[in-house]
């Protein structure tokens, strides 16, 4: 019987979020629009009144921070509202008229930023010295450090203008090939199927290898029949970030993009040549997936199949809530005390229903509680691993904003995976510690390999590309098709290995990873699995000392450098260690691996042998 998905009126009520810690219902969120927009005069009254005197300048700053504050709770309130249901036009009409008002706001407050870089430096050096400025200290010398980069009022007006129209490449790449191409269906044993952007992941999953190969053919040829377009969008966006490189007196694009969290390129660089002095780890990986998976020919369409067979075991949400809490008691009373009630109490929305975002993500805020977004199932294992994943970015932002400022409680996108997937590491240790059937902890060893693989070997080896790509275009060759195709396929060839053969079609992938259109972005996955494999290594087989360190850093917000807060926990990003260090966590896993299926191989030989020549046949 088919499952039939329940409108957002019938989902109970305490099987859904509790948004009153942000507004009580809409006709309060309602009255504080109006009240966000009362607030925009005050911008123009403040700027007329500021100069190099310390009352004024907290003053502004005050109202400035008054007005984000406000705004931020408006802002995620109405976003909620919309992923409960995307077809809730009430809701999307909500978020249009708070997009548009939060416009006016940008552009309201536009001439803060650069008067605090205009002010002289024997002035702001004072302010720094006074405990006036203690909320806002963090937040000025964070912004200060762009002052040789930002450019005259009227450049900075220009530039300013050309923010919508930069979108162009990024925005016309999502509506090719999210709306215009079509990929058809696919054939399968159970009638066509819609191959789709997002289809594909399923059907490189899928057991029958003549499906996978027919469904990888067929969606790549499609990227083949755009490649020149794809390859100049691409090339397009490299081409804007050489640009603004130069205009705002940066080295390079990546030195660009890794300035405002304060990491050095060697961090980058160090990712990079770490990961390649292990791709033999890799390597072994993929001799091991050909091997349990009986192919003659290892082909790119065969490395995302699962291993094993998924564990149906089946946990009731509020018994995954415990399973969780028992795997994080490490971390003290305060923390699972907080997190259970929030998890049990009004943090999350639980459940399908019609129109909901599908997926999962957490959404911190300075006032409000720490939302989660789920579609949980009693019987996938891996959303389990999803209350913790969620769950560690909203102890996360619970921490940071009752331990900072508002002005410096966010905590950057480079720390942002380490609380979660730190959690992720506890419920993978408990669960396999609790396990004695081989078979589930061989699924649990995979699951992680998997996990791992995605997000340290595939994110480097986007990475080592994105760098690739820049470099070209910023020595002034040129950056064709042909030559990002080329590039590419190097790539694969390199993190492969030599077990994998590759379509000729296998290198167009490079031309469809969205997230390359924000460069020098996907290297932070990459790190901050490795940290938080090292923070939770460090717990798990520490004391006091060490937890203290971890929770530490879920308190530091933004109130430090990413590379400073990590350090502070325990964890030097600086060096190749901790990377290493994941490396070699990879490679134990894919032995231990190995030993599990061979085990399993051998009790399944034992358990059948068989009597005679038509019981053998009847088994093969």
């Amino acid at each position: 019987m088919a499952k039939t998905i329940p409108e957002r009126s019938e989902i109970p009520a305490e099987h859904k979020w509790n948004l009153a810690s942000l507004f009580k219902d809409d006709a309060e969120w309602e009255r504080n629009l109006t009240a966000l927009g009362g607030l925009l005069p005050e911008a123009e009254k403040k700027k007329t009144s500021f100069g190099a005197d310390e009352d004024a300048l907290l003053d502004t700053l005050k109202a400035y921070e008054q007005y984000l504050i406000l705004e931020e709770r408006l802002g995620y309130y109405a976003q909620l509202r919309v992923t409960e249901d995307e077809g809730n036009s009430a809701a999307r009409g909500m978020f249009a008229r708070f997009m548009g008002l939060s416009s006016q706001g940008q552009a309201a407050w536009s001439w803060l930023s650069p008067a605090i870089q205009a002010l002289g430096d024997d002035f702001v050096d004072r302010c720094f010295s006074s405990r006036k400025f203690a909320d806002y200290s963090v937040f000025l010398k964070k912004l200060r450090r762009f002052k040789p980069h930002v450019l005259g009022e009227a450049e900075e007006r220009l530039l300013a203008l050309q923010a919508e129209s930069a979108q162009t490449a990024q925005e016309a790449f999502s509506v090719l090939t999210n709306v215009d191409l079509n990929f058809g269906t696919v054939e399968t044993p159970e009638g066509p199927k819609p191959l789709t952007q997002s289809t594909f992941a399923s059907f490189m999953r899928m057991q029958d290898r003549d499906v996978r190969k027919a469904a990888y053919l067929q969606f790549y040829s499609h990227f083949e029949a755009h490649q020149n377009t794809l390859g100049s969008l691409y090339a397009g966006s490299v081409k804007l970030d050489k640009y603004q490189a130069l205009v705002r007196k940066y080295p390079s694009a990546r030195a660009m993009a890794l300035f405002p969290d304060n990491v050095s390129e060697a961090v980058y660089d160090n990712l990079v040549s770490t990961v390649n002095g292990n791709l033999p780890i890799l390597h072994r990986y993929y001799r091991l997936r050909k091997e349990i998976l009986g192919l003659d020919s290892l082909r790119h369409y065969d490395v995302y199949v699962p291993l094993v067979a998924e564990v149906r075991a089946s946990h009731r949400y509020e018994e995954a809530v415990d399973i969780v809490i028992e795997a994080l008691r490490l971390l003290g009373e305060e923390y699972i005390r907080t997190l259970r009630t929030g998890l049990l109490g009004g943090w999350v929305d639980r459940y399908e229903n019609k129109g909901k975002r599908s997926g999962a993500f957490s959404a911190g805020t300075f006032i409000g509680d720490p939302y989660i977004l789920m579609n949980y199932k009693d019987d996938v294992l891996n959303d389990l691993f999803t209350i913790a994943h969620e769950g560690g970015h909203s102890m996360h932002s619970w921490h940071s904003a009752r331990n900072n400022p508002f002005m410096c409680y966010n905590y950057t996108i480079f720390e942002a995976e380490v609380a979660s997937t730190f959690n992720e590491q506890l419920v993978f240790s408990y669960l396999y510690d609790h396990s004695s059937d081989d078979s589930e902890k061989a699924f649990l060893v995979a699951t992680r390999i998997d996990d791992t693989l995605a997000t340290l070997f595939r994110q480097t080896m986007f990475a080592e590309f994105e760098k690739r790509a820049h470099e070209i275009a910023e020595s002034g060759e040129a950056l064709t098709v042909d030559v990002l195709r080329k590039e590419y396929r190097a790539l694969l060839e390199k993190y492969f290995g030599p077990e994998m053969a590759f379509e000729s079609v296998s290198d167009l992938e490079g031309l469809r990873i969205p997230h390359f259109y924000n460069a020098f972005y996907v290297y932070k996955y990459a790190t901050g699995l490795s940290a938080s494999i090292a923070l939770s290594e460090r717990v798990l087989h520490g004391g006091k000392e060490e937890r203290d360190a971890y929770l530490g850093f879920l308190k530091s917000g933004g109130s430090r450098f990413p590379i400073e807060s990590l350090k502070l926990a325990g964890v030097d990003m600086s060096t190749p260690e901790p990377v290493q260090a994941a490396c070699r966590r990879f490679a134990e896993d894919v032995e231990k691996l190995a030993a599990l299926l061979h085990r399993n191989r051998s009790h399944r030989r034992a358990a059948v042998r068989p009597r005679n020549c038509r019981q053998l046949r009847q088994l093969s």
